[in-house]
């Protein structure tokens, strides 16, 4: 979302390297969210070069399937070593995922240890719950339930933050985790690692409802900025 701003690239991409005891992991694009827009397509390669990575994006709206696929798709998500989704309607992508049994094999790598992230859409998706305001006013929504919480994104913007609070607090969603843009929520299996960002001021916060309110609780956000500067001197 942050052009010229890679630090949470960088950051997923190190994890992935990591697990995976490489210097290029592989990093597969799915971009269903977007329709498999091609202008989203190109960014992404143009982030992920294969200089740092060995790039593949799967396609769901296009008879070739995709780029760098040797057989099918699920075979090539189970190989990778990070899947980045994006953006756009969640509900579309769930419904597509669905439909080609993608759930399904994205759960598979899950457990196996892919490195899974993603931004809007993209990070709705894991979760049980989620709050969407793509196709108009901010609405509940159920994810893939990889993660038994609920998310919303884009929690800077005042009105889905509002609606987030009050679905939590009416008791329609569950325990819930919210970020804002720039600012990302890592898990570790089921349970919250940490939180980190690409903005000093990014935001995130953990929501649960008590006694019809609901309870916000800040999380401690760590600035993957002040790591380079400090890496660098």
């Amino acid at each position: 979302m942050e052009s010229g701003n890679p630090l949470l690239d960088d950051y997923v991409v190190g994890l992935a390297a990591a697990a995976a005891g490489t210097d290029r992991p592989k990093v597969c694009f799915v971009p269903t969210a977007s329709g498999d827009a091609d202008h989203y397509i190109v960014r992404f390669y143009r982030a992920f070069p294969s200089s740092r990575c060995e790039p593949s994006h799967v396609s769901l709206f296009r008879r070739d399937r995709g780029s760098g696929i040797d057989g099918d798709i699920a075979s090539h998500l189970l190989q990778q070593d990070l899947i980045y989704v994006g953006g756009g309607s969640v509900l579309s992508l769930l419904g597509a995922w669905k439909a080609h049994g993608l759930d399904q094999v994205l759960a598979e790598c899950w457990r196996r240890g892919v490195v899974l992230c993603g931004l809007s859409a993209g990070s709705l998706c894991w979760f049980s719950e989620a709050v969407t305001a793509f196709h108009g006013s901010p609405e509940r929504v159920e994810g893939l339930g990889l993660l038994p919480y609920g998310n919303c994104v884009h929690t800077n913007d005042a009105n889905r933050h509002e609606e987030f609070r009050a679905l939590v607090g009416a008791g329609e969603m569950g325990p819930s985790y919210g970020a804002d843009d720039g600012a990302a929520l890592h898990f570790v299996g089921r349970d919250l690692g940490h939180a980190v960002a690409s903005r000093k001021d990014a935001k995130a916060f953990r929501l649960e409802g008590i006694g019809g309110e609901a309870l916000e609780t800040p999380l401690h956000v760590e600035y993957l900025g002040e790591q380079r500067r400090l890496a660098a001197a």
